[in-house]
């Protein structure tokens, strides 16, 4: 006579058919998840359709789950306990043990006074964003420098009309097709200081110099625009983002605000933040909102993801981050409150 474990199904019974198959399932589902994992990992240079798969780590979390769920119904230890170790892997990296060090390092510029800039930067999808949507987040948020990627002259007609001047009168701009224009409003003096160099998009430095109550603070800023991931255009990807790494480690109080075209998931905007000699803080993540979308925004039918973006040097600090859609354009308006030191 054959003994079994009172918990275990006899073999062909249907209890142990439907087991099996809840296997299967758990397997189906954490393939992916394991595949991207592996590309998330391991920080190399990946060719273009790995780049772009990486960009959607953030959603693994929901397979990554699924298979857990389908292990556990599956009955099988050993698979409930890597599929568990898998989730907590996406988990990691959804709150990732940097969040504390990116709020330490903002509130370095605590000490002393400070000056607030009130921040808002939107890709404007070859000039097709809504003017008068533009001004209105202006003015009912009280933005005091508003950075735009793939600024048009039709666009800079609109805003004007809009009344933008009104809001924010001093203006560098360059308008251009073909998604090459630029342009950065703010209520504070500003002055061309160069470019990033060897970009593909014209990516301009402007040196913002604010003023309030006997106190001053002078920002080294970047209207940031690299070009996206794809195809050819992979290598520039990687020499803009690192180019712009150069930028935001040079001394003073330096933002790089706009379209990145990179999530945190992507290695190489990682060591970005990890800068050459010191860290810089994503103001996003250190507000804890690793995880609202800034593209796409107009229908797609694609998990969203965070690949605009403001970035500080340690010694400026953040707060108030927000993220609002635009009509006309794919890509969403981000805004933070930023806190300058004064005298810098």
């Amino acid at each position: 006579m054959m003994f079994r474990d009172r918990g275990q199904a006899a073999p062909g019974t249907p209890a142990r058919t439907a087991a099996a198959g809840w296997r299967v399932m758990a397997g189906l589902a954490a393939a992916p998840v394991v595949v991207v994992s592996v590309f998330r990992a391991v920080p190399r240079e990946w060719p273009t359709t790995v780049v772009q798969l990486v960009s959607f780590t953030p959603w693994l979390v929901l397979p990554a789950s699924v298979s857990l769920l389908f292990a556990v119904l599956g009955r099988r230890r050993w698979m409930a306990g890597a599929a568990a170790g898998l989730v907590a892997v996406q988990l990691f990296w959804l709150v990732p043990l940097d969040y504390g060090q990116a709020e330490a390092d903002s509130a370095e510029g605590t000490a002393g006074d400070t000056l607030e800039l009130r921040t808002m930067s939107l890709n404007a999808k070859l000039g097709k964003a809504d003017a008068a949507e533009i001004v209105r987040l202006v003015r009912e948020n009280g933005i005091t420098l508003l950075t735009i990627q793939e600024y048009t002259k039709a666009l800079e007609d609109r805003l004007g009309a809009a009344g933008l001047a009104e809001l924010l009168p001093n203006r560098i701009s360059a308008p251009a097709g073909r998604a090459s224009g630029n342009a950065v409003y703010s209520v504070h003096k500003l002055e061309r200081a160069g470019t990033v160099p060897d970009s593909y998009f014209s990516m301009p430095l402007i040196r913002l110099t604010a003023e309030s109550q006997g106190k001053h603070a002078v920002v080294e800023l970047a209207n940031v625009h690299t070009r996206a991931p794809v195809g050819v255009g992979l290598p520039q990807w990687r020499s803009d983002l690192a180019a712009l790494g150069q930028v935001a480690s040079r001394p003073g109080n330096v933002v790089l605000a706009g379209d990145f075209n990179a999530s945190y998931d992507h290695a190489e905007f990682r060591q970005l933040l990890q800068g050459e000699g010191r860290k810089v803080v994503d103001v996003g993540m250190a507000q804890g909102s690793r995880l609202i979308p800034t593209w796409p925004m107009d229908g797609l039918l694609l998990p969203g993801i965070t690949i605009d973006h403001i970035v500080t040097s340690p010694s400026v600090r953040s707060a108030g981050y927000a993220v609002h859609a635009v009509p006309g354009t794919d890509h969403a308006a981000i805004m933070v409150t930023l806190s300058v030191p004064a005298g810098g």
